[in-house]
């Protein structure tokens, strides 16, 4: 009895599709750290990054050749200037693994959720956990170089307790006393202040670096709106006594030669800038305060304005790539016959 061939779901055909971007964009970037990394103990965990994101484009590429899907665009040599100056500092290089694995765990667990067809489950689960090791290889080693950005401190529970009042959600209200931020709190306003800080520099590096007004004028005013959050941030965390956080030295160097092509640079800061919707809207649905919900929602709305702008300069430029979709079925029908 021959075996039914089982085709790609939609979801599944997204997933792929972006992962292929994703990783392409990844071996771009990587590659580029690894010619200017000299620290011993950073170089290895950006090559094993690198690693994993090659070994997937083959497999990517075999799952596209098996269901006879066409190859995505992605990037490739064309997209990054190997004899450019060095860009980023090795403390950068390693705080940038850590923090896109930490959106890679997000993305893969997202894809396995949503497939159906085994090779492609056993793909993601694999690219899963191949992400996990990675962000657990690059947090031992910032820890072990004393460079990790830990967390606020704050003294653990003696017991457990229910909230005893509607006022624990109350903060919009000027005249009435906020109550002191939660743990759960405090951890998405840091993780926040993070994920800004490495957006901030990015775009700073990618506006220093690159020939086009347009794109300079779109990664300044990402710099400007991810420090604008950050202070909105810190201050949240000041007014609760918990102090600045203390971040590791993600500096970029002052090279003002084009290193990346303004594509990838565009579609890398889409991709930060759809991570970061995302972690402020589960910031947004797990804080208590009323006042961080509302903050969460208004910067949101901030970062899809910026987004939409950026992918606005994208289409001028044709640098959109195009996601699989359906086929307009009416205009086929009014095209019938026509040639």
């Amino acid at each position: 009895m021959t075996e039914k061939k089982v085709h790609l779901t939609s979801a599944e055909i997204a997933s792929v599709w972006s992962e292929y971007l994703n990783d392409t964009l990844a071996v771009c970037i990587l590659s580029f750290m690894l010619k200017h990394i000299e620290d011993s103990e950073i170089k290895p965990v950006v090559q094993h990054a690198y690693n994993i994101s090659e070994n997937h484009i083959g497999q990517l590429h075999q799952i596209f050749e098996e269901e006879n899907y066409a190859t995505p665009i992605g990037f490739a040599e064309q997209d990054v200037n190997m004899n450019a100056p060095h860009l980023f500092t090795d403390v950068f290089c390693l705080t940038y693994i850590t923090h896109m694995a930490r959106i890679g765990m997000i993305t893969y667990s997202g894809s396995v959720a949503m497939s159906v067809k085994k090779e492609i489950r056993d793909y993601f689960i694999q690219g899963l956990k191949e992400t996990a090791d990675l962000y657990d290889y690059a947090v031992h080693i910032g820890l072990e170089k004393g460079i990790n950005a830990r967390h606020p401190h704050i003294e653990p529970p003696k017991e457990s307790d229910y909230v005893d009042s509607k006022k624990y959600y109350n903060g919009m209200n000027p005249f009435s006393e906020k109550r002191p931020l939660n743990a759960v709190e405090i951890s998405q306003l840091y993780t926040n202040i993070q994920t800004n800080e490495i957006g901030s520099k990015l775009c700073m590096a990618f506006a220093q670096t690159s020939p086009s007004k347009v794109v300079q004028d779109f990664m300044i005013r990402g710099k400007n709106i991810s420090q604008k959050h950050i202070k909105i941030f810190v201050d949240k965390l000041m007014e609760g006594n918990l102090g600045a956080p203390q971040l590791p030295d993600v500096a970029v160097s002052d090279s003002t030669t084009q290193t990346f092509s303004d594509k990838l640079m565009m579609f890398h800061m889409s991709l930060l800038m759809s991570a970061g919707v995302g972690n402020y809207a589960t910031a947004g649905s797990t804080s208590q305060r009323s006042d961080l919900g509302v903050n969460y929602g208004r910067l949101s709305m901030e970062v899809a304005k910026l987004a939409k702008s950026g992918a606005d300069i994208m289409i001028d430029n044709n640098w959109l790539e195009q996601p699989p979709g359906t086929k307009d079925r009416e205009l086929l029908a009014k095209n019938k016959g026509k040639s």
